[in-house]
């Protein structure tokens, strides 16, 4: 199938960008069009106007400001793959980067994409809730920042108001005696995930970060996660793990098919292994 027809507008800046989206409620923005492109292909997206913001330099801008490294929405994959801006997650963001899709995907998908559109298997989105980034939103009524974990509210939805686009990405540095992890599981190279974990974890510390995705709702983030280690974090987490404490943990959290269940144990099993 072929789109509907639309109207096209690449604005060169970001406040023209946000005019065009306040005067219709009708547009849509599209940055490397990986998921847009389909959609607008099956007709399942029907929008007015496309606003291409592929051409506002400000959402291509990397910089660390302090403690954290805060990238442009239009920032690719390819571009964290390459190492084409500066990495303060001792790289476990370029090796999530790398095993995103195909190259070519990685080529033209934008991190500011990934997260808007809010698929709970996309890599970036449980990627990035473990690592504690931070949105900034622009829209013509201003600025605002949201945690990632605040912003996707469900599958493929998020907390975006009209007129509103991801600008920014904030992710604070890695600390230096954290362990990280992430795991997923595809039933080939490609495809979206049916299981996925991300996990960051420092023993020193006792904390950990673990976030559960692929599944039909937002992703989890374990609330108190020492629970799943039997009420405190060190370094012989990975025996201490309670494979019975997550199961009922994710049971609560809605993941009542026992299947489903099993594969995100699996999967999270393998990403504290990894950790370690």
């Amino acid at each position: 199938m072929k789109p509907a027809p639309f109207d096209y507008a690449r604005p060169r800046d970001l406040t023209s960008a946000l005019a065009l989206l306040a005067s219709n409620a009708g547009a849509k923005v599209m940055a490397g069009g990986q998921s847009l492109g389909p959609m607008l292909n099956l007709r399942l997206a029907q929008p007015e106007q496309i606003v291409d913001i592929t051409a506002i330099d400000e959402l291509k801008q990397a910089e660390i400001n302090g403690d954290e490294l805060v990238l442009g929405a239009c920032i690719t994959h390819a571009d964290i793959e390459d190492g084409r801006v500066p990495d303060i997650s001792a790289g476990a963001m370029r090796s999530v980067a790398a095993n995103i899709a195909y190259r070519a995907v990685r080529n033209r998908g934008t991190l500011g994409g990934s997260l808007s559109h809010a698929d709970p298997s996309a890599d970036w989105v449980s990627t990035l809730i473990a690592l504690s980034a931070r949105l900034t939103l622009r829209s013509p009524a201003g600025i605002r920042q949201v945690a990632l974990s605040d912003f996707i509210v469900g599958a493929l939805q998020s907390c975006l108001q009209p007129g509103e686009l991801v600008a920014a990405i904030h992710i604070p540095k890695r600390p230096p005696t954290a362990q990280w992890g992430y795991v997923k599981t595809c039933r080939k190279t490609g495809e979206f995930a049916h299981g996925q974990c991300a996990v960051l974890i420092n023993p020193d510390a006792g904390s950990a970060r673990i976030v559960i995705g692929a599944l039909d709702a937002a992703p989890i983030m374990i609330a108190e996660p020492a629970e799943l280690f039997g009420g405190r974090i060190g370094a012989d987490y990975t025996t201490r793990f309670d494979p019975r404490v997550a199961d009922r943990l994710l049971s609560d959290a809605g993941v009542t098919d026992a299947v489903h269940r099993h594969i995100h144990l699996t999967v999270l099993k393998r990403a504290l292994q990894e950790a370690a």
